[in-house]
């Protein structure tokens, strides 16, 4: 309707051009042409003049009436331009990025032409150019399908048996047989699809986003012997609304904890958990993808502020190869199920959410974009102790944990982004992929939170338009908690038994640190066609215990590498 309107308008100031012109008085007219010579009038100087203020009138006319209609020929490309956008969900940038018109949407990134981290790199960009085949457009909203089709080959030194993901902490020591043998496997587990909506409500943007996996029970039914099955898997599930400056986000997302490449963006191609092929990613990166509640303020397009309630867990280690808190002996019974230990996902009596806040700043150094956030962490413990027989204490007992990080993602020269994230916590063990337990729980069943400490480091350089080369340093730090039992069996003070975590006797470990590199290689990128990658890494990782028993072995370690070719969706 609107077109129509300004098309009409158009029509209308062409026709009063040809008007006016029309109604104005003829300058000169030819004589006819004839054999004899014409007789010529004579002409006064104020007839002259008279003509002359009628030419200039007449000029001036045709100069206000050319600029009116260039005006509206321009009005007329905006309009159809935004008719355009809004009718075609979305298109893709020169790095390969899907956009959708930011007139609907609150994040214009899609997904990366290779995967959510590749391309990645903060480069921003919304110019359309040709719309996504897959998008479907349902009145104002607009359905987008998104995915890749991953085969991957993956081979590890020793047999850690945690399948395409790293138990990184599980590696075996040499002094069993696993830390012997090799592992070689091919998996299809890591393909993924998704799809999102794009709305508007009542002035405000709506993002639906889905996304999916088949890494779900990732155990020995995902390796059978003639068909291998693996199950589909929830990893992102939310709506995302914002109007004006505020933006709330509710469902399953990424941790706000885990480090953004931009903003507080929730969308996978603004996070950043590396261009690792492994599927537990890096060593020392702080990541969940937990249901939540999120509100973000958004001052201007340069600062935002968010703060964030998520599901807790209160874990004593346990999972993805970590050590578990050992309780003491007259405890055990009673307390062993008021925490995760690696097995149980809901049945946890957690005290209240964990409470996330982060501020995210992004800017430019001429050509070159720069990411800088910090953020912090509040958690909440509890259990109850039935009993009262000494030292136990009948009755409830909390304490409070601690996390902050601080993180960078900058571009120190173009195409090359160098990456800092650090991370303290004294109870925030389970972000740090669970690989530290986040408390100690004493005899008398008082709570203690446990200090843990990470990092990920390095480099990402898209060193051609095909090629991107990547680089990393990740470690982990567990401080140990030893705790006298007087509960256990023989234990006296002259021979005290501990318990608690990094205690003589005990497997728990002190640190683990992974040193990764990798080069992603896009053979061909067709916006209507999809992509075609190789994505390559090679890992060593180590591990070293707080308690080395003798003749046991000092420390554990491993090689990996993996080599997986990806077909991309349109």
């Amino acid at each position: 309707m609107k077109r129509r309107f300004i098309f009409g308008v158009l029509c209308l100031s062409l026709a009063g051009v040809q008007l006016g012109v029309g109604q104005t008085p003829a300058t000169a007219s030819p004589p006819a042409a004839s054999s004899a010579p014409a007789a010529t009038a004579p002409v006064s100087p104020e007839d002259l003049e008279q003509l002359r203020e009628k030419i200039a009138e007449q000029q001036e006319q045709i100069k206000r009436l050319q600029e009116s209609v260039e005006a509206q020929q321009k009005l007329l490309e905006q309009s159809l331009a935004a008719a355009k956008a809004a009718a075609q969900p979305g298109s893709t940038t020169a790095d390969g990025t899907k956009v959708v018109p930011t007139s609907n949407v609150a994040h214009p990134r899609l997904f990366p032409a290779i995967n959510a981290r590749i391309g990645g790199t903060g480069q921003r960009g919304a110019a359309e150019q040709q719309p996504s085949p897959l998008s479907i457009a349902i009145g104002n909203t607009q359905l987008t399908p998104f995915g890749f089709v991953d085969a991957t080959y993956f081979t590890r030194s020793t047999n850690v048996g945690s399948g395409i993901g790293t138990n990184f902490l599980g590696i075996p020591y040499n002094n069993v047989p696993a830390g012997h043998l090799s592992e070689t496997n091919f998996s299809a587990q890591n393909s993924r699809v998704g799809f999102r909506f794009d709305s508007t409500f009542m002035g405000a943007k709506v993002l639906g986003y889905f996304e999916a996996d088949f890494l779900f029970n990732n155990d020995a039914n995902s390796f059978q012997i003639t068909s291998n099955s693996a199950g589909f898997r929830m990893r992102n599930y939310f709506v995302d609304i914002q109007k004006d400056n505020f933006e709330v986000l509710a469902g399953q997302d990424w941790s706000m904890m885990t480090p953004n490449r931009r903003g507080i963006s929730p969308l996978p191609s603004d996070i950043f958990y590396t261009q690792d092929m492994d599927t537990n990613y890096q060593l020392g990166l702080v990541w969940t993808r937990a249901p939540q509640f999120r509100f973000i303020a958004h001052p201007n397009e340069n600062v935002a502020f968010g703060v964030a309630l998520e599901n807790p867990q209160q874990y004593i280690g346990g999972g993805s190869g970590a050590a578990t808190t050992t309780l003491p002996a007259n405890l055990n019974a009673v307390l062993a199920g008021q925490f995760n230990s690696g097995q149980t996902s809901t049945g946890d009596p957690n005290w209240f959410p964990d409470i996330q806040a982060k501020a995210a700043f992004d800017g430019k150094m001429g050509s070159k974009e720069e990411h800088v956030e910090f953020a912090g962490l509040v958690r909440g413990f509890r259990d109850y102790v039935p009993i009262s027989t000494p030292p136990a204490i009948k009755g409830y007992n909390t304490a409070i944990g601690f996390g902050g990080e601080a993180n960078a993602n900058l571009e120190v020269v173009k195409g090359f982004r160098l990456i800092i994230n650090t991370y303290a916590s004294d109870g925030g063990g389970r972000y740090i992929f669970g690989q530290s337990p986040d408390l100690v729980v004493l005899p008398t069943g008082a709570i203690a939170p446990l200090k843990s400490f990470s990092t990920v480091d390095g480099f990402e350089a898209q060193v051609s338009k095909k090629s991107l080369l990547y680089a990393y340093y990740g470690g982990v730090y567990i401080t140990r908690y030893p705790v006298f039992d007087p509960t256990a069996a023989g234990s006296t003070l002259k021979h005290p038994v501990y318990v608690g975590y990094g205690y003589p006797g005990s497997n728990s470990y002190r640190d683990g640190q992974e040193i990764t590199g990798g080069l992603i290689q896009t053979f061909w990128k067709n916006p209507n066609y999809g992509a075609l990658s190789l994505i390559t890494q090679y890992s060593y990782l180590f591990k070293n215990p707080w308690y080395i028993p003798t003749l046991g072995p000092k420390s554990a370690h491993t090689n990996m590498i993996y080599m997986d070719l990806r077909y991309t969706l349109p």
